[in-house]
């Protein structure tokens, strides 16, 4: 809570209005709107292209055509990761966006196992959207014509009363968008509580699903894992598992644009799916699998791999959560900092994140559009902004949340003295 008086606010304004006019002289173009790794984090993967494959070493001729589900060795790697059992996991392409992409128009086009009509053939089609979350993952319901519907999100995930009694009442609510560990932007992980009740949900619909995007599973930024309780395998204690689907890849891991996706799920699901997409394709990219295997080697490997990652992740989110707390102590914003992920989530007083991050812009910083975090991009409020500290060199991130805590005050302290 901001407790100036006027006399004070119009001081402040002075001050901070020629700050911010000083950075718009600068002619800035620095870009903190998405989520990507540095190019550091990218030449810490390099060495695994090197690698030269050996036919004499793999279980098949992984140069050839076949082998749908992905490498025998991949999967034995990444089960035992994810804690899942081998058949009940796909290796596939590069996204994972890809993979829940295609899930979203399989469930459309053919319906889901155990479902009685396609969803594209139902009248009224409804999907659950945590927010704030991930614009992607709205993006792709909302392009197969779903209702959006937005859930609040809370300390330990999405609110489950309200979860669980729209799921129960409406039968046209088919699926909920979930990002489960270091959450999409608010770094937040679900309780065990939460990942209960989600594994013991009493859909109304036959065909509901939850899109359990566990992105970012290894991805902790401050060293202390945080720890997610498997739905697929709660699931199963309560005979539910077929409404799960579990998706990650190593897209943040090695390489973005070369990584190998995953999705895990009931082996009813598994059976249903495979038919389909053995039409679709004919198999993976199986070189690149067998290098991921041999690069990583097991979990012990991967986890110090992403000790590297966290290394030049940590010093980048360091830069943007000391600024946040100084504009939090002084009641400007509300922020949780987050333990790991890729995003910093952010809230203004209402109706304020537009004119930030306008006058980020006009001050040369390009930061994601205030909206982008909830359903057709309306932000009810419009008080949240997602940061993405990854990207940008810590120099250019120091002046990219400098001029982001200058337009906030700028910003703020504006409405204030019309009010």
């Amino acid at each position: 809570m901001i407790n100036y008086t006027k006399d004070q606010l119009n001081s402040m304004l002075k001050d901070v209005q020629n700050k911010y006019d000083e950075y718009v002289k600068q002619g800035l173009a620095l870009d903190m709107s998405r989520g990507k790794p540095s190019p550091d984090q990218l030449n810490l993967s390099d060495d695994m292209h090197e690698i030269q494959y050996d036919a004499k070493l793999s279980k098949a001729d992984y140069r050839n055509y076949g082998i749908l589900d992905g490498i025998p060795e991949i999967k034995k790697m990444f089960s035992k990761i994810l804690g899942v059992e081998e058949d009940e996991l796909i290796a596939w392409g590069n996204s994972s966006l890809t993979m829940m992409y295609d899930a979203v128009q399989r469930a459309y086009t053919f319906g889901v196992y155990g479902g009685k009509t396609p969803w594209g053939k139902q009248e009224k089609l409804k999907f659950l959207c945590p927010v704030p979350g991930y614009d992607r993952h709205f993006a792709i319901t909302e392009l197969f014509g779903f209702e959006l519907i937005n859930v609040p999100m809370t300390s330990t995930g999405p609110d489950m009363d309200v979860v669980e009694k729209l799921v129960s009442e409406d039968e046209t609510i088919k699926g909920i968008w979930c990002v489960p560990k270091y959450s999409n932007p608010d770094g937040i992980t679900y309780s065990d509580e939460t990942v209960l009740r989600f594994a013991n949900l009493s859909p109304k619909a036959d065909d509901f699903r939850i899109f359990w995007d566990n992105a970012y599973f290894a991805h902790e930024v401050y060293g202390t894992e945080d720890k997610l309780l498997n739905l697929l395998n709660e699931a199963k204690k309560n005979g539910k598992e077929d409404m799960v689907y579990m998706f990650t890849s190593t897209s943040k891991i090695t390489h973005a644009g070369a990584g190998v996706a995953f999705l895990a799920m009931s082996k009813a699901n598994m059976a249903f799916n495979k038919k389909l997409l053995g039409i679709q394709a004919i198999g993976p990219d199986k070189l690149n699998q067998w290098k991921h295997v041999v690069y990583l080697k097991d979990e012990n490997g991967l986890k110090e791999h992403m000790k590297k990652h966290q290394a030049l992740l940590r010093p980048r989110f360091d830069v943007v959560t000391d600024k946040l707390d100084e504009l939090k102590a002084e009641g400007f914003i509300e922020y949780q900092k987050p333990r790991g992920g890729y995003f910093v989530s952010v809230f203004t007083q209402n109706g304020l994140a537009s004119e930030v991050v306008k006058l980020c812009k006009e001050a040369g910083v390009v930061f994601t559009p205030a909206g982008s975090t909830y359903p057709y991009k309306k932000d009810p409020n419009d008080s949240n902004i997602r940061l993405a500290p990854s990207y940008p060199p810590v120099e250019e991130l120091k002046v990219a949340i400098d001029v982001f805590a200058t337009a906030v005050k700028l910003a703020t302290i504006k409405k204030l003295i019309t009010e």
